[in-house]
């Protein structure tokens, strides 16, 4: 309904009688250009120089539909700087926001600042073909996109995280009427250092597609952190009601993580689905700590002996499908109270203390 609603609220809009025109952007006064950028510029280049500089926040104005064209330049950004960014005051104010939309291309390289990407409340915006390297907090932040497409994107030397979906954190938002749903990250890489939490994040948004995707580099906390808990605290199962669904396919894992590659807390009724999922090497932390959702895991083609899946629920819910036959699951094989195969019930929330596999299947093992 609210997406419905975003649509027609897009439609009314009235289109700008002047005419589109391009424009360049000056070398020396990036944010004060977009400031105070023309009503008919549509499209805007980087074309001045082979380097751009800029200390402060890059504030888009609300546009129908902007074109920010990099022409391969490159874009270096104060230690402040949230990159480019939109503002909203409240929750009223970013339903009226939606009715913009960005896209953001071909930049040789976005360096530093604490972000390079912070878009708040837009429809149908992307990023495309895009290096970003060096941010302290995240190399892009997506607030209430609906249907955002990352596309052909690197990200280099994340301090903290690399690409996050998430809902609006304004007076007004919510963990339901603020969501990135239906949103695409595709043909990503996220090569992580030493301080990197997580690749990529996904937070109460529903529908979002991972696919295609690397990460790689140092060892970091997480290269998925997938959860819908509303209020963060993820000592406590996912609880928002409308998130119904995340996939994952041909992701490509090329170091260890410090906590476990992927997190996944999620409704109990919401379906996880995760294709085609690589990790090169030998694994400590766990592949998939689990705590909450339908965990579909097919089409994997190597499973070395050092991977297990991690649950911190005793029941948890996994289907397994057209794996490896090392990927074993039973009640009869290497069984205790805490382990069946490679499933572990390890570091458990309150209340969980022997494992129940009534809700995890085994199909098709693969040799």
């Amino acid at each position: 309904m609210l997406l419905q609603r975003l649509l027609i609220l897009c439609i009314v809009v009235p289109f700008s009688a002047v005419q589109a025109r391009e424009y360049e952007v000056p070398v020396n006064d990036v944010a004060g250009f977009f400031a105070k950028l023309p009503e008919d510029a549509t499209l805007v280049r980087f074309c001045a120089a082979a380097l751009y500089r800029c200390e402060t926040d890059i504030v888009l104005p609300a546009r129908q539909l902007l074109i920010i064209d990099g022409c391969g330049a490159r874009l270096t950004l104060g230690a402040g700087s949230h990159g480019f960014t939109t503002r909203v005051a409240d929750q009223k104010a970013a339903l009226v926001h939606t009715a913009s939309r960005y896209t953001i291309r071909d930049f040789a390289a976005i360096e530093g600042g604490r972000k390079a990407i912070d878009l708040k409340a837009t429809l149908n915006s992307t990023i495309t073909n895009c290096r970003f390297t060096g941010q302290t907090e995240a190399a892009i932040d997506l607030r209430f996109c609906l249907m955002a497409r990352i596309q052909n994107v690197l990200v280099t030397n994340p301090r903290d995280k690399g690409i996050v979906l998430r809902q609006g954190d304004w007076p007004g938002a919510t963990a339901t009427n603020s969501q990135s749903n239906s949103s695409v990250m595709e043909q990503c890489r996220v090569y992580c250092t030493a301080t990197t939490t997580a690749a990529f994040t996904i937070l109460n948004s529903g529908g979002v597609r991972l696919q295609d995707c690397i990460s790689e580099g140092a060892a970091p906390q997480y290269d998925v952190f997938l959860s819908a808990r509303m209020d963060g605290d993820e000592e406590r199962t996912a609880n928002n009601p409308v998130v119904k669904s995340f996939h994952a396919s041909n992701l490509h894992v090329e170091h260890s993580c410090r906590t476990a590659s992927l997190h996944i807390n999620m409704p109990n009724k919401a379906v996880v689905d995760l294709q085609n999922i690589y990790w090169n090497g030998k694994q400590i932390a766990p592949v998939i700590r689990y705590m909450s959702g339908q965990v579909y895991l097919h089409d994997i083609g190597w499973w070395d002996a050092s991977f297990h899946i991690a649950t911190r629920v005793s029941a948890p819910r996994l289907h397994v499908e057209r794996c490896p036959s090392a990927l074993f699951i039973t009640s009869d094989k290497n069984a205790s109270p805490v382990q069946a195969g490679v499933l572990r019930l390890a570091d458990p929330i309150e209340g969980n203390s022997e494992l129940s596999l009534g809700q995890v299947r085994v199909l098709h093992p693969t040799r």
